[in-house]
């Protein structure tokens, strides 16, 4: 009777094995592999001010044993993560664990970005990195600037390939130079958030997806096709805050090469290229003018407020002079 139970112990054992073997098969394409070259996961090894084995980080990007944080939630900041090796995969898959959080309810900002360029550690003010970037850049943009009617919410995920010659404006959120984008809510949430960006050469096919609904399952973002991207360029993420902040974290990037038909024929795209943009939306002119650029500090914004008042009882004064001295002259009308 013993052995008896025990096999029966043992046959439940391998039955419930087996049955998690055929989710994960149905779930997993046994011919993707991580490309651990490219991918970046705990422990990082370094802490502080450490080096990352075949990662390179600058600007106010720090290292814990539980993320590499890009941003703390302070003002003006930017912070870079760049992989050392440059990537000859023609068809990939990029999955970022992320977090972006902090204390600001209603005003936050500015957000982070995933690359794959051809110039790396370079700070700047594309959320953190260069303008005129050359390669693929994905954007979780979490404020809006406001500069005319917008068809979407903030936060925001949009790509955008450029070859040098496009710069990212800003006071439109880049909605001119994008490919396409999605709203998604993945800010100051208690769960995981993820993002998935799939590249296939053979197909000219960019893919986004995203999982910040604590659902374990991927969300289309957006799919477009006609993208022509380089072999040989780099994976990186950085972030950037300026007036408003916010903590913007990596917990782990992990590069997957895909199991596709492989072709010997495909070109080696010598630079980058996008067959399709998507429609410009309609905006206005910013109306601070001039004044755009301009971040005014305390001690500049209590000038002018003082200007102001005392412009105020400068006319004040100058009213009740003129009041006074038409009163005099309606007097003497009467003498």
């Amino acid at each position: 009777m013993a052995v008896m139970a025990l096999l029966t112990r043992c046959s439940c054992v391998l039955s419930a094995f087996f049955a998690v073997l055929a989710v994960q098969a149905q779930t997993m394409n046994p011919g993707d592999y991580m490309k651990r070259e490219h991918s970046l996961m705990k422990p990082y090894t370094g802490t502080g001010s450490m080096s990352i084995p075949l990662w390179d980080f600058g600007g106010s990007t720090m290292v814990t044993d539980k993320y590499v944080r890009l941003t703390p939630d302070h003002q003006s900041r930017r912070g870079s993560l760049w992989n050392q090796v440059p990537c000859f995969v023609r068809d990939w898959e990029m999955h970022v664990h992320f977090k972006v959080h902090g204390l600001g309810s209603s005003l936050f900002g500015d957000g982070f970005a995933v690359w794959y360029v051809k110039d790396r550690m370079q700070l700047g003010p594309v959320f953190g990195n260069k303008d005129n970037f050359v390669g693929l850049g994905i954007f979780f943009d979490t404020y809006s600037n406001h500069n005319g009617p917008h068809n979407h919410q903030h936060p925001y995920v949009s790509a955008m390939v450029n070859n040098g010659s496009l710069t990212y404006d800003h006071d439109r959120d880049g909605t001119h130079t994008q490919l396409a984008g999605c709203h998604a809510q993945f800010r100051n949430k208690d769960h995981d958030t993820h993002a998935a960006i799939r590249y296939m050469s053979s197909q000219q096919r960019l893919t986004v997806m995203v999982d910040v609904d604590d659902k374990n399952e991927w969300k289309e973002c957006f799919d477009v096709t006609g993208i022509r991207l380089p072999q040989g360029y780099y994976f990186g993420s950085s972030a950037a805050t300026g007036d408003l902040a916010d903590n913007h974290d990596i917990i782990s990037m992990k590069m997957y090469e895909l199991d596709t038909p492989k072709q010997d024929d495909l070109p080696n795209w010598k630079e980058p290229g996008a067959d399709f943009f998507a429609p410009p939306r309609d905006h206005l002119d910013d109306p601070r003018g001039a004044f755009k650029n301009i971040s005014l500090s305390g001690w500049k914004m209590a000038a002018i407020v003082f200007c102001g008042l005392l412009g105020v009882v400068v006319c004040i004064v100058v009213g009740v002079v003129v009041f006074q001295k038409r009163q005099e002259r309606n007097m003497k009308r009467f003498y």
